[in-house]
């Protein structure tokens, strides 16, 4: 009798497994709708021949990240639309937000990801779903949320590729040159034209894509993550901002809260950046409106006197980031481009803007998708 309950027990759980090995490699393809639409909030200046700046403020949601073709045809269409309303030109640089390519860590996964109520719920269903991967980069993982790290670390090969293939192709597709907003990874590089990941820390950065599709230089890493993401990703420690040379001048770029930092324009300055492109995202759907409350990077600038709750959120923003506001910068122009829309549980807030000339324009809304463009 002990045999036959022993076998029967084995059979049982060899059954199981094999069943949780089957759903574990089921990846349907969910209905999908979205909004294509995406309505021009900014267009400053004058035509000419020296080129433009254009952000796009899209608005995403977990299912337009089932798949990077769903991806592309959302930004394609954005694309488009600027292309149509004559914003595209050889010499266009195209600005998306932070964590655009972050996100690419849900993509191609079961239909109980998108479908979690929860961003909890969500990356135990990606963990459920990826329990080799997930194990593995657990085991792997740095710093002091290990969870954390290992969610966004078992899938980084793949995002990386997904991630040059999709901002490559758009850059390519559409003959602008394209600054990536910023994705998640180990130690990213680009090696022979191709971006690569390493086994260190994860690190949010930046890479901008030419007219070609190939990536111009090294990603760009962010210098002071926001403290509620310190226990996952690391600073760069790299004493200079890198600009890029693109067709409508050179090129700087501060990801999020890096733009707070005086001392970043005046290493840009340096370096003759003519432009800055300022990748950004704000957590909370409320939160532009909330009082500000303080740096949230490693350090505080001596010379900033800004003190926590005397602005909002939004009124910070603006007043910290100091593209082409003379004298800390001599960029000819700048804009600031914030992620919207609803992550699981996560909201999103912040108004991308346009600086120009010590000016901020922006058309006084934050939801929606929404094109800013700058004339050079």
């Amino acid at each position: 009798m002990r045999k036959f309950l022993y076998l029967l027990f084995s059979l049982a759980l060899i059954a199981a497994l094999v069943t949780y090995a089957l759903w574990t490699t089921d990846r349907p393809a969910g209905h999908y709708l979205s909004d294509l639409r995406i309505n021009l909030a900014v267009d400053q200046g004058t035509p000419a021949d020296r080129g433009n700046l254009l952000g796009i403020q899209p608005e995403l949601f977990p299912t337009d990240y089932q798949s990077p073709e769903r991806l592309h045809r959302k930004l394609a269409a954005y694309l488009q639309t600027a292309r149509d309303q004559g914003f595209l030109n050889d010499k266009t640089i195209v600005v998306l937000p932070e964590h655009i390519g972050t996100w690419l860590m849900v993509s191609g996964e079961k239909d109980e990801v998108y479908q979690a109520t929860t961003f909890k719920q969500a990356m135990h269903w990606l963990a459920v779903s990826n329990p080799l991967a997930f194990i593995q980069a657990l085991a792997g993982a740095k710093g002091d949320s290990r969870l954390d790290d290992a969610y966004l670390r078992m899938k980084a090969a793949t995002m990386a590729h997904d991630y040059q293939a999709l901002f490559g192709g758009l850059a390519k597709e559409f003959g602008v040159t394209l600054v990536a907003g910023s994705i998640v990874l180990p130690e990213p590089s680009v090696s022979e034209g191709e971006l690569k990941i390493g086994r260190g820390a994860l690190y949010n950065s930046s890479l901008v894509f030419g007219r070609d599709g190939r990536p111009i230089g090294q990603p760009q890493r962010q210098r002071h993550p926001v403290f509620d993401q310190q226990e996952v990703l690391e600073a760069e420690h790299s004493d200079a901002s890198r600009v890029i040379e693109t067709p409508a001048g050179r090129l700087g770029i501060l990801i999020g809260s890096d733009s707070w930092y005086p001392l970043h324009y005046r290493q840009l300055n340096e370096q003759g950046a003519q432009l800055i492109a300022v990748p950004a995202f704000v957590m909370g759907r409320d939160t532009w409106d909330k009082p500000w409350s303080g740096y949230k990077g490693l350090s505080t600038p001596d010379e900033v006197s800004l003190k926590p709750g005397e602005l909002t959120e939004g009124q910070a923003w603006l007043r910290l980031t100091l593209t082409s506001q003379l004298p800390i910068s001599q960029a000819r122009g700048g804009v600031s481009v914030f992620l919207r829309g609803q992550f699981w549980d996560n909201g999103s807030a912040g108004q991308s803007f346009i600086s120009h000339n010590g000016e901020q324009f922006s058309d006084g809304q934050s939801r929606g998708a929404r094109l800013l463009n700058l004339w050079l």
